[in-house]
C-alpha cells in the first residue's frame, strides 16, 4: 500500500498549482480542453447534448464512495457523461424556457471566481471581487433609474432570493425590530396570481405564513387588476392588518406579463395617508425577467438607429411603457442568468436606498471570527454567509462586453423573432395567441381542431362557464400536440419549447393548458421560427389522425 505522502503528492497534481509552474498549468489547460473536446462531441443536429437516458434513481441511492484515489481522467469522462440529455439552450432549436445562453466572457468569470473561491462575505476574502460587486450594483442602479450614490445591493442565490429579500425589509418596516424580536401582529403580503409561485415559499419561510399571501386576480394582459388590489389593501388595513410588501412582476415567466408599477406605488402613497400609518410599505419589484430592458430608455423608437421592424420597435415601445418606472420601486430583482446571458446563478437584489439594509444588520459579537480587517462587510446583512464571486464576475463581464447598444441588439432581435413567429401563428385558422398583450420574447398560444372559429373562443372559454367542458376538452387537445412536438424535438426533427399547465385560471377557475415559445438564444433565426410553425401544423394534424 503507498504511503500517504506519495498519495498526497498524486492528489496535489489533480489542483490548479498556487505557485506558476508552466508544466502543470499546461497540464490543467489540457484537461479543461479535453474536457470540452468531450462535450463538443455530444453536439448534433437535434437541441439537446449526445442522447436521453433515462435517470435510474434506484439505482443511483446505491452509490458508495469508492475505497482508492481515482484517475482524474477518468472522473473527467464520467462528469461529462452527467451531461447526457442536456437542452442546449444556445441551439436555434430550442425555444423551451427562460434560460439564456450564456457568453464567453461571463463564462471566462465563473471559470476564474471557481478557480481562487472569493467570499463576498467581506472584502478581506474576496478582495477585488467585492470592487466588481460594487460596481455591477452601480451600472444597474443607474440603469434602472436609481441613484448610484444611494443605491445599495448584493448577489444572491437566485430570482427567490432576490423577492425574499425584498418582502424581508419591508417586514421590518411593517413591525420594527422583527429581527431581534419575531413577528406580532397580522401581516398581508400582495402579489398577483401571475407572479412567480416563489411567493407561496416567501411568505411560508418568513414565518407570515402562506395563508397571509393575498393573491390578486389579473386582468387579460396579465397584469394586477389595481381596483381589486386597492379594495383588497384597504380591507386588510381596515382589520388592523400591516402590509408586509407589494410585489409587482415586472415581466411574469409564463407571458412576460407587467404590473403597472406607477400606480402600485401611487396607491400605497396613498393609503399611508388615507390611513396615517406609521410606516410606508415597502413596494419590490420581481423584474428578474424585465430588467433588461431599460437599457432603451434612452433609445430613440422614432429613429429606430438598429433598424428593428416596425412591429419589434412598437412591442419593445409597449413594454418599455411600464418598464421604465423601475425607479420607483424600493428594491427590485434582476437576473442575469435570464436577460443578462449568464451562467447559474447569478441574482442581484438592489435596494433604491442601501440604508435599508441598516434594518437586517446583526451585531459583529455575533461573528467574533469575522470582519478584523474588512472595509466592505455586506456579511453583517446578508441572509448568506458563504457568497461566491461567479455571478457578480459573469455580470460584470456581460456588461462590460454588450454595454446598452449590444442589450439592445440581443433584445431586440429576440422580441423581433417572437413577433415573427406571433405573425406566422395569426396566418393560420388553427392557432391563436394568448399573449397578444405583452410584447417580450415569449409566445403563449392554444392550436384547435379544424372548425373552431379562433376569434371568438379564446374569449368563450375564458368568460362562458358553459364552456368548460370545451375548455377541458381543448386542453387535452393542446397537451396531445406538446407531447408529439416534444417527442420530433428529441428525435431531432422539430423544436423544443414547453408546455404550462396553467397560463391563467378561466373567470370560472379552470386552468387554461398553452404552448409556449421562449425565444433567448441569439442564434434563433427566421428559419427555426417557421420550422416551429410547421411543427406545430404537423401536430395538428397528427392528433386529428390519430385521435
Amino acid at each position: 500500500m503507498p504511503s500517504y505522502r506519495d498519495l498526497l503528492q498524486k492528489i496535489r497534481l489533480c489542483f490548479p498549482q498556487p505557485i506558476s509552474d508552466r508544466v502543470h498549468d499546461s497540464y490543467f489547460v489540457h484537461s479543461i480542453m479535453r474536457a470540452l473536446d468531450q462535450v463538443d462531441a455530444l453536439k448534433t443536429e437535434i437541441p439537446i447534448l449526445g442522447q436521453t437516458i433515462p435517470n435510474d434513481y434506484a439505482v443511483g441511492q446505491q452509490a458508495k464512495l469508492g475505497p482508492a484515489l481515482g484517475s482524474l481522467e477518468k472522473v473527467t469522462e464520467e462528469m461529462v457523461g452527467y451531461l447526457q440529455g442536456m437542452t442546449l439552450s444556445s441551439h436555434p432549436r430550442t425555444q423551451q424556457n427562460v434560460v439564456a445562453p450564456p457568453s464567453i466572457p461571463s463564462l471566462i468569470g465563473v471559470l476564474l471566481a471557481s478557480l481562487f473561491n472569493p467570499n463576498l462575505v467581506s472584502d478581506e476574502y474576496s478582495r477585488r471581487v467585492a470592487l466588481a460587486e460594487v460596481e455591477v450594483v452601480a451600472m444597474v442602479a443607474d440603469l434602472v433609474g436609481f441613484d448610484p450614490a444611494q443605491a445599495g445591493g448584493v448577489f444572491t442565490f437566485g430570482g427567490t432570493g432576490t423577492s425574499l429579500y425584498g418582502v424581508k425589509v419591508g417586514l421590518e418596516k411593517a413591525v420594527p425590530g422583527a429581527m431581534k424580536q419575531g413577528i406580532h401582529g397580522h401581516l398581508v403580503l400582495f402579489a398577483s396570481d401571475a407572479s412567480h409561485y416563489c411567493r407561496h415559499n416567501i411568505a411560508g419561510w418568513l414565518g407570515l405564513g402562506a395563508n397571509q399571501l393575498c393573491t390578486i386576480p389579473t386582468q387579460d394582459d396579465n397584469s394586477i387588476d389595481l381596483v381589486q388590489l386597492a379594495d383588497q389593501a384597504r380591507q386588510a388595513l381596515q382589520a388592523g392588518k400591516k402590509i408586509a410588501c407589494f410585489m409587482a412582476t415586472i415581466g411574469s415567466t409564463d407571458a412576460f406579463g407587467l404590473d403597472d408599477l406607477q400606480e402600485i406605488v401611487a396607491l400605497r402613497d396613498r393609503l399611508v395617508d388615507e390611513f396615517h400609518l406609521s410606516y410606508r410599505p415597502h413596494v419590490h419589484a420581481d423584474a428578474v425577467i424585465g430588467w433588461a430592458w431599460s437599457v432603451f430608455r434612452d433609445y430613440s423608437f422614432e429613429a429606430n438607429p438598429l433598424g428593428f421592424r416596425l412591429r419589434t420597435v412598437r412591442a419593445l415601445a409597449g413594454a418599455l411603457r411600464h418598464i421604465r418606472h423601475l425607479q420607483l420601486a424600493d428594491s427590485l430583482g434582476v437576473d442575469f442568468h435570464k436577460t443578462g446571458f449568464c451562467p447559474y446563478i447569478a441574482s442581484l437584489f438592489l435596494l433604491k436606498d442601501r440604508a435599508d439594509f441598516q434594518l437586517l444588520t446583526r451585531d459583529t459579537r455575533d461573528m467574533p471570527y469575522l470582519y478584523q480587517f474588512a472595509e466592505y462587510r455586506p456579511g453583517l446583512f446578508t441572509l448568506e454567509t458563504s457568497r461566491g464571486g461567479a455571478g457578480v464576475l459573469a455580470a460584470l463581464a456581460n456588461l462590460r462586453l454588450l454595454g446598452r447598444e449590444g442589450w439592445q441588439t440581443l433584445l431586440g432581435h429576440l422580441v423581433e423573432m417572437a413577433q415573427l413567429l406571433r405573425e406566422h401563428l395569426d396566418g393560420h385558422e388553427s392557432t391563436t395567441v394568448l399573449n397578444r398583450a405583452n410584447f417580450g420574447p415569449v409566445t403563449v398560444f392554444r392550436i384547435y381542431p379544424p372548425g373552431v372559429d379562433t376569434f371568438s373562443i379564446q374569449q368563450r372559454e375564458f368568460h362562458d362557464p358553459q364552456a368548460r367542458d370545451l375548455l377541458l376538452q381543448h386542453n387535452e387537445y393542446n397537451r396531445r400536440v406538446a407531447a408529439y412536438i416534444h417527442a420530433e424535438a428529441l428525435a431531432g426533427r422539430g423544436v423544443m419549447i414547453s408546455l404550462t399547465d396553467c397560463y391563467r385560471h378561466t373567470a370560472y377557475g379552470e386552468p387554461i393548458v398553452a404552448l409556449k415559445s421562449w425565444i433567448v438564444s441569439p442564434f434563433v433565426d427566421e428559419d427555426s421560427v417557421q420550422v416551429l410553425v410547421r411543427m406545430i401544423l404537423e401536430a395538428r394534424d397528427h392528433v386529428e389522425r390519430n385521435p
